[in-house]
């Protein structure tokens, strides 16, 4: 019957390549593969019961409310125009350096993510905002395109996350059933908190990498990012209040929010319920928030989180179905069999998420794959903040990478029609390169991912 599993899991994708729902569709392949296994007398009818009370658990899971308001704190923030402000401030302090405007939009790009934590949203954004003014002012279309598709994605790593609350969620329940099959009764428990710590060095690393990358292509090739003529005009205390007012209202929103649940002041949820408050004032603050405004961001605060929830729905109809044709035993078999031990069995699943991003979002792959191998991976004695911290990056990448990167697909929806789609693939290569680098060094010090977690927790 493992034989079955496989084709389930196939047969989910090649519909999905269709364009059909994914939420629908894992449900749907899922439902029609188990009524085909009790008719031919090879499925138990009686695993499907477990579908009720799964689903009561993700109704009371207070973990998961955390989504709709971290939703909420992002659309709010987009809405309220935070972007401009810290783009036009970035660019009025480094833009008269040669790459000085490429370096501002990843700072405002690492900002958005902390505040938004939306990779999409982030994208479009700068597209809209950063891309025709760094054409205009002389810059490579190859190294803006590359500059703002890597900024987007940096909400997939730097915290507070929606994604990395969702994979939180999923790797706990993993870590405990992993320690469970080992006999370990009394489980411990991995946090979102542990992942948002984990994900805090390995964010600045690549931030620094990016940067850095920048810098050298400035000193080498000053042509392709040329500096900024300097405003004349701008006072250093205009300068200065500039500043005040654009960057402290986003850090001391962010500061809150992170603070508070590094400090064991607040869960994550409690906590995002401070950043979708802060969301608002900040939108009151720049005068931007109205009943239309409002009525915009609940909208789309209850489309995402109704996208997000129907997709876990769906995976956990998936996730009963594949178990019950014996999926999850030939999934551990084949993992722990392999001649390479726990380090061919990171590089397959690496792999496998890798091609995945291609086709599925981090979602689907968080609520379908890894409830699959993250047990398997744990059992082997894998850290699960340092998985996750791994998976997310990862995928980070592959959302990168010709030709069906999401980020890319994002920026060309938004780019103007002279820029190729050929210039935007040659313009993310180096930060693809930089990605893997970065996931290599992880993989050779995990302690980059682990140390925070540990050094905090653990006085």
């Amino acid at each position: 019957m493992e034989i079955v599993a496989f084709l389930l899991f196939v047969a989910v994708i090649i519909v999905l390549l269709f364009g059909y729902p994914v939420a629908f569709t894992l449900a749907g392949v899922s439902l029609m593969f188990a009524t085909i296994g009790i008719l031919a007398g090879v499925f138990e009818l009686a695993l499907l019961h477990a579908f009720p009370s799964r689903l009561f658990g993700i109704m009371t899971n207070e973990t998961l409310i955390a989504v709709p308001l971290f939703v909420f704190m992002g659309v709010m923030l987009e809405r309220s125009k935070i972007a401009d402000e810290l783009l036009d401030t970035m660019a009025s302090l480094f833009g008269s350096l040669p790459g000085g405007l490429g370096i501002s939009v990843i700072l405002v790009g690492m900002l958005l993510a902390a505040s938004t934590g939306i990779v999409g949203a982030t994208v479009v954004t700068m597209g809209l905002l950063s891309l025709p003014t760094m054409l205009k002012r002389g810059y490579q279309a190859e190294i803006s395109t590359g500059v703002i598709c890597a900024a987007g994605t940096l909400g997939q790593i730097i915290p507070p996350s929606i994604i990395l609350v969702l994979l939180g969620e999923v790797l706990s329940s993993a870590y405990q059933q992993a320690q469970l099959s080992q006999g370990i009764f009394s489980p411990e428990t991995v946090t979102v908190g542990d992942l948002f710590l984990g994900a805090v060095l390995p964010g600045l690393l690549l931030v620094s990498l990016y940067l850095l990358y920048l810098v050298f292509m400035a000193w080498r090739k000053p042509e392709t990012m040329p500096a900024i003529p300097p405003q004349v005009d701008m006072h250093v205390a205009a300068l200065f209040k500039r500043i005040l007012h654009a960057l402290i209202p986003p850090i001391v929103l962010i500061t809150a929010v992170l603070g508070s649940i590094i400090a064991g002041i607040a869960t994550p949820t409690e906590a995002a319920s401070v950043g979708a408050v802060g969301a608002i004032l900040l939108a009151l603050i720049n005068r931007r928030l109205d009943l239309d405004c409002l009525r915009y961001v609940m909208r789309r605060t209850v489309q995402v989180t109704c996208m997000v929830f129907m997709i876990f729905i769906g995976a956990s109809l998936f996730t009963l179905v594949f178990r019950g044709y014996g999926g999850d035993n030939a999934v551990h078999a084949l993992l722990t069999q392999l001649p390479g031990g726990v380090i061919a069995a990171m590089l397959i699943v690496m792999l496998l998420m890798f091609l995945l991003g291609f086709i599925l979002d981090f979602i689907e792959i968080t609520f379908v794959v890894v409830p699959i191998v993250g047990p398997v991976l744990l059992s082997l004695g894998v850290d699960p903040v340092w998985l996750g911290i791994m998976i997310a990056i990862n995928l980070q990448t592959s959302f990168l990478t010709p030709p069906f990167g999401f980020a890319l697909f994002y920026l060309r929806g938004v780019a103007p029609k002279e820029i190729q789609t050929k210039q935007i693939y040659r313009g993310v290569a180096p930060f693809i390169a930089i990605q893997v680098f970065a996931l290599m060094l992880i993989a050779t010090f995990p302690e980059l991912a682990t140390w925070l977690p540990d050094k905090v927790y653990s006085n």
